[in-house]
């Protein structure tokens, strides 16, 4: 059984951790006290991979939940679902990180890290292959964003060869309430571009987008917004829970979707997206589903590939008897439909899997998970309220206070520069490009030139 560790960490990690097991607990017919109740052993069949199983038959969901306050744990604790968790796995320090990326990484923070270092060794040994982690955390605020990195590069260090997915809650002036939002992103994001894998990028910006326009809804609430999150969640590691024609795992999207090792930041989508009056109006097809994946109104980030350039791409469906020919058949449309849009120089860069179990209440649905160079209109965005701050130093006393160093501000804005200049060289590239004068072959024409 190829597993994965959950870990989700402040208060949004916990809140998008709870909705996602809600998902998968509904997908997997788990009662809330763990016990199966489904009667097709297909959804028995892969719950191995975030589930662990007593000697009682009880299934307890392999995760791991922190917060340095207490009041968001306590809610999940009490929630409905709340005693499917394993009360140990919950860890809490007292005072909280107040919105400071320093008080989460180096002073507070660092207090508790060898006790949840701890917790989740225990998660570790109970498995048989370990596939990987699945961080869930937001990097606006304190404790996701500072602590979250402090663990990521601690599960780095202790599982080098380990995949880490971290699925990163972006930041938004249209949802603000942290003034210092950009600087505990930009310092994150620095973090994130070393120590993890895949980063699944989901943009407070475009969920609001999606919430008001799409979803048509008057006042959304970070509940509504949530949703959306798990319901990613769910697709993107569907076809890690169930049986399917063309499964997938954390490794082989990972191998497909980066092709550069820093590029590793993805845009997700899901369809169907429509209002509840809408719904009744749709038609529900292959062919809907793929044009709405790809469509700017579904990305949870707020950039439009249109604009970018598609490095490679997967799409997830989910659905009974679906066609491997009709997926394939769309999917080739699509891609010669914006021919323009995809690197000319990886070909065939869409992967496609099938999962044979719809989520709960649908028929038919898609995930799509791209990494594009549009990526970069994101990282601009918050860079550019970062720089703003920095030049005048505001606000940095609260971060030097507590043990940051004004070096890590300048190289973490200098990494972020390089990351969006990384992806403008590569949407730029084209076939013809002569790799050896371009990209990294600077240093061979100075030798030569040397040499003479």
């Amino acid at each position: 059984m190829r597993e994965i560790v959950s870990v989700a960490v402040g208060q949004c990690g916990n809140q998008i951790g709870t909705n996602f097991w809600e998902n998968i607990q509904k997908e997997h017919c788990i009662s809330s006290d763990g016990q199966f109740q489904g009667t097709n052993e297909i959804l028995k069949e892969n719950l191995g991979v975030y589930f662990s199983q007593t000697m009682n038959d009880r299934y307890v969901p392999r995760s791991v939940l922190v917060d340095l306050e207490s009041g968001v744990l306590d809610n999940v604790k009490s929630s409905t679902n709340g005693k499917i968790f394993r009360p140990d796995n919950f860890i809490s320090a007292e005072s909280g990180a107040g919105n400071n990326w320093a008080t989460g990484h180096y002073t507070l923070g660092a207090e508790i890290a060898d006790s949840v270092m701890d917790i989740i060794r225990k998660e570790v040994e109970q498995t048989e292959c370990l596939q990987g982690f699945q961080i869930t955390h937001s990097i606006g605020g304190g404790t996701g964003s500072g602590f979250g990195t402090l663990l990521i590069a601690k599960l780095k260090e202790e599982f080098p060869d380990k995949m880490l997915t971290t699925f990163s809650v972006f930041p938004s002036p249209k949802t603000s309430d942290v003034v210092t939002e950009a600087y505990n992103a930009v310092l994150s994001i620095n973090q994130l571009i070393e120590n993890s894998e895949q980063v699944f990028c989901l943009d407070n910006e475009a969920l609001i987008d999606i919430c008001t326009k799409t979803l048509k809804l008057s006042n959304p609430s970070f509940n509504d917004m949530n949703s959306l999150v798990a319901g990613v969640m769910s697709g993107v590691t569907s076809s890690l829970r169930f049986p399917g024609q063309l499964n997938s795992d954390l490794r082989k999207l990972a191998v497909n979707l980066v092709p550069f090792p820093r590029l590793h930041f993805y845009v997700v989508g899901l369809a169907p997206l429509a209002s509840v009056h809408n719904q009744a109006y749709h038609t529900l097809s292959i062919s809907e589903i793929t044009s709405q994946m790809f469509s700017k109104k579904n990305l949870m980030s707020a950039c439009d590939p249109i604009q970018g350039k598609y490095l490679a791409a997967s799409a997830i469906y989910r659905g009974q008897n679906i066609s491997t020919k009709e997926v394939d058949d769309q999917i080739a449309l699509l891609q010669r439909k914006f021919s323009n849009n995809f690197v000319e120089w990886i070909p065939n860069n869409i992967k496609s899997s099938i999962c044979d179990v719809a989520p709960h209440g649908q028929t038919l649905s898609g995930t799509f998970i791209a990494n594009s160079t549009s990526i970069q209109d994101v990282f601009k965005r918050i860079g550019y309220s970062f720089h703003q701050m920095y030049k005048r130093k505001a606000f940095l006393f609260g971060y030097l206070n507590e043990g940051c160093e004004e070096m890590e501000f300048t190289e973490a804005e200098s990494n972020l520069n390089d990351l969006v200049s990384e992806y403008q060289q590569y949407q730029e590239a084209t076939l013809e490009d002569d790799v050896d004068q371009g990209f990294g072959g600077e240093e061979e024409h100075q030798t030569e030139e040397y040499e003479q």
